[in-house]
């Protein structure tokens, strides 16, 4: 689990789910940034939840996020 605070991009009053992973990716990612990202989202079989609730519900990366929300991120992908 990370807690993490995040700079909003100049002019921006709020942070989204993409200003988010951009930053995970510049930040938290050391490795193979490919098996987490496709883009500039999550690559399929990531399952996204924002306080609880799928991020396809709230708009994806367009998702405006505030103060203390949780944000999980779950790999559905295993290796055979």
């Amino acid at each position: 689990m990370h807690n993490v605070n995040v700079d909003l991009q100049d002019g921006e009053d709020k942070l989204t789910m993409k200003d988010l992973l951009t930053w995970v990716r510049s930040n938290l990612i050391k490795e193979r940034p490919e098996m987490f990202m496709k883009g500039d989202t999550v690559r399929p079989g990531v399952l996204v939840l924002v306080n609880d609730c799928d991020w396809e519900l709230s708009g994806q990366l367009d998702t405006k996020l505030e103060d203390k929300d949780v944000v999980v991120f779950i790999s559905t992908l295993h290796g055979g």
